[in-house]
């Protein structure tokens, strides 16, 4: 059977930044600008080749406003000139700058017709190329691309949270929450019993050992294949500057990795504003939907529980499916070239200054800005939050694209994480020589709950029964839906 590739959002990402200018220049701002900040999660989207075809698209768009502002300028300078003609009744010179004004319109349409052109022909290539969506726009700067590839999933084992989080959750940018628990208490200090009779000696063993052990198994013990398993460090933004391998440069941003030996120890034993969780990541058909559970075993003995935290993100909204609807028969692709062409280069080409002021003085205003801070940073020793608020993926999309498919998959994926984990723990502790009959009791109890994907997505509650979500047979309020203000972290 066909099946959807993994790099889907990532190719359709790429081709909407030729088709959007608005996200191009924020995809531009978030993943290449001068931060101090972390980017959050990438969660299946290659930053590099998003950064690459931002700026492509950026620069191809200030390259069109640059030339329409100077069509501007001759257009501007034709119609003094006409206006200078007929009150000196000079008639050659009326109709010299006649000439000019048209050429200068016919300039601005064609200029228009062939950025847009150059944008779809682009942006379906990217799309339909499935193997080369970075080799197809120039590279970004060396270091800022260095700094990307830190943050692809395999490799960044620490994030950043930024403070304001830290009241509601620390998995900025995951999605939506479906659920926050910590699963009933068992008790690990009790010896199992020898076959022959006696207890067997207690196996020592920490939560390491117990996250090690459960991201081995998971993917076999669970059946999803493609399972991303990571032990990341969580940190508070403002105790970021607390880690010297994280923040070796107050004045930069974060790095995305960090020694292991940091990780193992916020297992073990939770610093200021640092946990390490086990994080456990699956993405569905295409990238589609991506359904993260977040783990932490929290270890007092005799007993162990574990904190359990669900997230989903729903599939790329509407405007990201543009590409899908470009015309590709030859009179129908040209014929939309010369409509859009007709109707949009006039006020393209009366706002080109405009425009290109505008950013101009936003540039400015950042840069002061920045220079500011750091400043203050250096000269002040102020402390800066350096936390991620969110992740690109999670604020491109849109419940309202989520269909059958992807609910019952999220459904699907959670129940089998969540069994996983029950299977792994319980297999664990039988090595260790732990009895389980704290285990079995403990069990029934988790099992019950249930993680509840449903109901009426196409208003403004996405989960559950109309807003609600079903945990351990109860139901509470679920999240804001896309008419609240879109799904928030």
């Amino acid at each position: 059977m066909p099946q959807y590739r993994k790099d889907g959002v990532t190719r359709r990402l790429c081709a909407s930044v030729h088709l959007d200018e608005e996200f191009a220049r924020w995809a531009d701002r978030e993943l290449t600008g001068d931060r101090l900040t972390s980017p959050g999660l990438t969660l299946g989207v290659d930053f590099v080749a998003l950064a690459r075809h931002a700026r492509a698209a950026v620069l191809r768009r200030d390259t069109l406003d640059r030339h329409l502002g100077l069509l501007a300028a001759a257009l501007t300078a034709a119609v003094a000139a006409a206006l200078w003609g007929l009150t000196g009744g000079h008639g050659s010179i009326v109709r010299a700058a006649a000439v000019a004004f048209l050429v200068a319109l016919a300039g601005a349409w064609y200029l228009v017709l062939r950025a847009e052109s150059e944008a779809r022909a682009a942006a379906r290539e990217v799309f339909l190329d499935p193997d080369r969506a970075a080799s197809l726009a120039a590279p970004v700067e060396p270091d800022t691309e260095r700094w990307l590839r830190g943050h692809a999933f395999r490799r960044a084992n620490v994030l950043p949270y930024a403070d304001a989080a830290a009241l509601t959750t620390p998995f900025v940018g995951s999605g939506t929450k479906i659920k926050e628990t910590v699963w009933q208490p068992i008790d690990v200090g009790k010896p199992a019993q020898a076959p022959g009779g006696g207890p067997l000696p207690l196996r020592p063993f920490d939560a390491v050992d117990l996250h090690s052990y459960v991201a081995k198994e998971m993917e076999r013990i669970s059946g999803l294949d493609g399972l991303r398993v990571k032990n990341r460090l969580y940190v508070l933004g403002s105790n970021a500057h607390l880690l010297d391998d994280l923040v070796p440069d107050r004045t930069a941003p974060p790095h995305p990795t960090i020694p292991q030996r940091y990780v193992k120890a916020g297992a073990v034993r939770t610093g200021a504003g640092m946990r390490t969780h086990l994080c456990l990541e699956r993405v569905g058909e295409g990238g589609r939907l991506i359904v993260s559970l977040y783990l932490r075993a929290i270890l007092h003995p005799p007993s162990l529980t574990w904190e359990v935290a669900a997230y989903a993100i729903p599939p790329l909204g509407a405007r990201f499916h543009r590409v899908d609807r470009l015309p590709v028969a030859p009179f129908e692709h040209r014929w939309s070239l010369v409509s859009h062409a007709t109707s949009r280069f006039w006020p393209e080409l009366r706002g080109a200054w405009g425009r290109a002021r505008a950013r101009r003085r936003r540039s400015r205003e950042s840069a002061r800005t920045m220079a500011r801070l750091r400043r203050e940073i250096t000269d002040r020793h102020l402390l800066v939050d350096h936390g991620a608020t969110t992740s690109l993926r999670a604020e491109v999309g849109e419940w309202d694209q989520a269909g059958y498919a992807e609910r019952i998959d999220a459904q699907d994926f959670l129940f089998r994480l969540q069994q996983g984990v029950l299977v792994a723990t319980e297999r664990f502790l039988t090595d260790h020589n732990v009895d389980t009959g704290s285990f079995d009791k403990a069990r029934q109890v988790i099992s019950s709950q249930t993680y509840n994907i449903s109901g009426d997505i196409t208003g403004p509650a996405n989960f559950g029964n109309h807003g609600q979500i079903n945990a351990a047979g109860q139901q509470g309020p679920g999240p804001a839906g896309p008419g609240q203000g879109g799904p928030t972290p």
